[in-house]
This record gives structure tokens, sequence and C-alpha cells, in this order.
């Protein structure tokens, strides 16, 4: 009984060295950009030596992935909570404010899912497999309002479409209250949640006209 016992805790200890192997990692990302950054900054950040990081992650690369990995798997989790509701509405409605309450709260995990510490705003991505596993991860997170869309009339391809337009609303609400840009307007009240809010409610009475 005793050879499981050790078994365990040597992989409790390699997941406490994994962890802060990544949280060594997102400060020196968020730092210096992913360009920039090295296995090395890295190894030195979270106390070990670069030999000893490769024994956990092959690249940088998959150190990056595994941070958004779990972001997207935080995320999904938060969203998957409003499949309860039975309203497909009701549904659309909490799915949106879902992923926008988790990057208002989170807002350097929307930076990490643009990769915006690879430079700036252009395409980018971390190879073919592990842009396909990341992606799988985002599309779950995408699927109960998806699915909420199609229920409220949508066919399954402008479901899609429409998915991502909430995500192109929320996504520029998001930098434009983090950036306190919404004050430009002249309202320093303005409420960048209950404008996204409002936008969802617009899309519901769409879908409900068959204009969605």
């Amino acid at each position: 009984m005793a050879e499981p016992s050790r078994a365990g805790r040597r992989d409790e200890i390699a997941e406490a060295k994994r962890a802060i192997i990544l949280r060594a990692a997102r400060t020196i990302f968020e730092r210096d950009g992913v360009d920039a950054a090295n296995i090395r900054a890295i190894a030195t950040a979270a106390g070990y030596t670069p030999g000893a990081l490769y024994g956990y992650f092959p690249s940088k690369e998959h150190i990056y992935a595994a941070l958004l990995g779990e972001s997207l798997e935080r995320l999904s989790a938060e969203v998957a909570a409003v499949t309860v509701l039975a309203d497909p509405a009701d549904r659309f409605r909490a799915a949106g404010l879902a992923f926008f309450d988790f990057y208002d709260g989170n807002p350097r995990d929307l930076d990490l899912g643009f990769y915006l510490f690879r430079g700036g705003i252009r395409p980018h991505g971390l190879g073919a497999e592990l842009n396909a596993d990341l992606n799988a991860v985002m599309l779950a997170g995408l699927a109960p309002m998806v699915s909420a869309t199609i229920e409220l009339g949508a066919t399954a391809d402008r479901a899609r479409v429409i998915t991502a337009d909430v995500l192109a609303h929320l996504s520029g609400l998001l930098l434009l209250a983090h950036t306190k840009r919404l004050a430009l307007l002249g309202d320093t009240d303005t409420d960048a949640r209950q404008m996204m809010r409002e936008y969802l409610d617009l899309r519901i009475t769409a879908l409900h006209a068959g204009q969605g």
C-alpha cells in the first residue's frame, strides 16, 4: 500500500512545480512578451534551472499553450453554469454575460487569449497541434451560446456568426472600458456590463422576430 502513496506524492510535487513554472512564465510573458521571453528567464523566475523546465514543457510555446488552456478551461466552467437555465433566451443572455464577466474580472486573460503578449494585434498561433487543442477548448466554451441561439431559431451556420458577433461586441466593450475610453462620449457613469446586457437583449429580440 505504500507504493501508491509515494506515487501520489510524486504527482503532487510535480503538479506543484508545474504551477510554479506557469506562474513565473505568466509574469515573464506579461513583462517581456512571448517572442522576447526565453526558457532561461522563466526558469530563473521560477527558481529552477532551464533543464528542469524541459522536464515539464518542451518549449516556451507549450508553456504559453498551457497557460491559455487553463484560462479557457476556467472560462468554459463559468459559461457551462448557464446550461441549467431552461429558457434559451435566458441561456443566451447568461452565456454572453458570463464571458463578459470572466474577462472583465480577468483582463490579462483577454490579453492572453488574443496573444497580445506576442507583439500586438495581428494573427498569431502556437503551431497546428497546440492551436487545435486550444480551439477545441474555446469551442466547448462557446457551445452553450451556440445551442441557445439555434433554439431561438437561428440555423447552425447563422448561430456561429451571431456568436462571433457577440464575442466581437464584448471584446470591444472590454477594450473601451479597461482603457477608460467609454467616457469619451461624455458619460462618465457608463456601465459597460449594462451595455453588454442591452446588446444581448437586442439580439434576443431580433432572434424572436426571426431576424437574428
